[in-house]
């Protein structure tokens, strides 16, 4: 058990490879995908986790904020907020909107472009998960806008880069079934590049990357996802994880800022506020399942994180 799987298990992503891009030099495209225009592949959706995987030639990736990265085959860049960005060529051109190269599938297909002035050739494949309730999720929050995935050197390369190039071929050849296929391929893709990210961080790293990276924390936090109406003691979780009451509570601390303690209510409160939004469980029994007693100690704790009382929370979900 580790928090990593516990916390994209919660997550109840919805995923799927949705389009390839060939370009030829001079290209640059802006991307400003949202949920809602991918919806005939997640349903309802409000948050985008988008990757672009680079099966041959070269691209750079610009976001709003300044930042900019270079891709090469066999290099995905992950963006797990699906913030605006360009991917650039080598040459100098006016970027076009995404949505304005885009090929509608027909039946049997998806998404495709093409775009550029005819010279040199890059091809991607572009994938996504797709999630409902994610607000506030602190791995989508705690990763950088941007981060790389390069098979080449990564543990797992070798099958992602190969699974990878099966869901190319998938895309062209449009074959039954294929939909299926690439759902489990983008997931994978992501988990992986979220693994390989964690690898790469050093040991002075902290916030919740670096709490999934220290074995104790990271066990300790997926007993508290898996089962988060338990009694969980810093007692009790040091046991069950192997570290001892001090130890436990100052990595906690210096990881997330919080003791076991006050870590276990913030993840009851996230998983009561994605409940009261996807779920018509009524609150009390959401008070349960998040391991209160009663319904106004819930709501108490609820409005002491929120603000507000869960059913206010709820009714403005409803407007919204």
């Amino acid at each position: 058990m580790d928090a990593l799987s516990e916390i994209l298990r919660m997550a109840r992503l919805s995923s799927g490879v949705f389009l390839r891009g060939e370009f030829s030099e001079p290209w640059c495209l802006t991307s400003r995908l949202k949920a809602s225009d991918c919806s005939a592949y997640l349903g309802p959706s409000d948050h985008l986790i988008l990757f672009h995987f680079v099966l041959e030639g070269t691209l750079a990736v610009e976001t709003v904020d300044g930042q900019r990265a270079e891709f090469t085959a066999g290099e995905a860049v992950i963006l797990p907020r699906n913030d605006p960005h360009q991917l650039v060529g080598r040459g100098i051109t006016n970027s076009v909107l995404a949505q304005d190269v885009l090929r509608i599938p027909g039946p049997g297909e998806l998404m495709a472009i093409e775009h550029g002035g005819g010279g040199e050739r890059t091809r991607i494949i572009c994938g996504f998960l797709g999630g409902k309730g994610l607000k506030g999720d602190p791995l989508l929050e705690a990763l950088p806008t941007i981060f790389k995935y390069d098979s080449t050197i990564a543990r797992s390369g070798a099958l992602v880069a190969a699974t990878l190039k099966t869901a190319d071929r998938e895309v062209r050849e449009g074959r039954p079934g294929s939909e299926a296929i690439l759902a489990r391929i983008s997931e994978l893709v992501f988990v992986e590049a979220v693994r390989h990210h964690l690898e790469q961080l050093s040991e002075d790293n902290g916030g919740w990357l670096g709490a999934l990276r220290d074995n104790a924390v990271s066990k300790a936090l997926a007993l508290m996802y898996r089962n988060p109406q338990e009694n969980w003691t810093v007692e009790r979780l040091g046991l069950e994880v192997g570290a001892s009451r001090s130890s436990l509570s100052s990595k906690f601390v210096r990881y997330l800022g919080l003791g076991p303690g006050d870590c276990l209510t913030k993840l009851r409160m996230q998983f009561a506020a994605r409940d009261l939004e996807l779920s018509r469980h009524g609150i009390a029994e959401i008070a349960e399942r998040v391991g209160y007693g009663s319904e106004e100690a819930f709501s108490r704790a609820f409005k002491r994180q929120y603000g507000i009382a869960p059913s206010f929370w709820r009714a403005k979900l409803i407007k919204e």
